[in-house]
């Protein structure tokens, strides 16, 4: 499935890097640790669709996403 001749899996990893770069504009630490950490799971979801998977991808993102949860949590 393409849109714009661009692939779902492609749009997923623009979405999750979108995503990213966008977190690093909130001025709240909490709010960039939410927003960086949805980026995470996209990028997490794009290493697993890409074919073949991005172990390098999947792990970096996963560590990233629990150190924001964990922070997130530890805030509350």
């Amino acid at each position: 499935m393409e849109f714009l001749g661009i692939s779902w899996i492609e749009w997923t990893g623009y979405a999750a890097m979108a995503t990213v770069l966008i977190s690093f504009l909130m001025k709240s630490v909490n709010k960039l640790r939410i927003v960086n950490a949805f980026g995470c799971l996209l990028f997490v979801v794009y290493g697993i669709v890409l074919e073949p998977i991005s172990k390098p991808i999947i792990i970096t993102n996963v560590a990233i996403l629990v150190i924001n949860v964990y922070y997130i949590l530890k805030n509350k």
